[in-house]
């Protein structure tokens, strides 16, 4: 409870106190801090929590192959707005010299890594992941939407691995 009421302060409050998330949250600050001795250690928190929901796939298990991979992709879509909306509670994060940010890659390169799997996909997983990161930039849900049918398009019929040809002599 405390970690929700936290990532919506965070993303609606821009100068929200802990004193503030506490109470909301109804829990005492001592109770806060005893768990979170820094607003950054909370907001690191907020980010792990909202990265491990993203990348426990387990709610997909049922679907079909595909339609868990897009699924995941839509949640990939709305973890990084997430992400843009915790983005000056992140930097005061990275300036207290801890960088959120460095186990995310792997677990999330993990997971697109499990989902790709059953389908026999050849494309690499941090290509993929790079390509989502770019896709979530578009602020246009409908076009983000076309380009993730492309990404899809591209995993599903194993666009295959070349290397660009090499810029002719001049």
């Amino acid at each position: 409870m405390l970690l929700e009421v936290a990532l919506d302060a965070f993303t609606h409050e821009k100068d929200v106190t802990l004193g503030a998330i506490a109470k909301k949250a109804g829990v005492g600050i001592g109770t806060l801090y005893r768990h979170f001795p820094t607003r950054e250690a909370l907001i690191e928190a907020v980010y792990r929590a909202e990265l491990e929901k993203l990348c426990d796939l387990s709610p997909l298990a049922d679907l079909p192959a595909e339609q868990a991979l897009r699924a995941w992709m839509d949640s990939f879509i709305a973890y990084i707005a997430t992400k843009r909306d915790l983005k000056d509670a992140l930097q005061a994060v990275i300036a207290s010299g801890v960088n959120p940010f460095e186990h995310s890659r792997a677990k999330l390169v993990g997971a697109l890594t499990e989902l790709l799997e059953p389908l026999g996909a050849t494309s690499e997983p941090a290509d993929v992941v790079a390509m989502l990161v770019a896709v979530a930039q578009n602020d246009d849900p409908g076009q983000a939407g076309r380009m993730l049918d492309l990404v899809m398009d591209g995993i599903r019929f194993g666009a295959a691995r070349t290397a660009r040809p090499a810029p002719a002599p001049r």
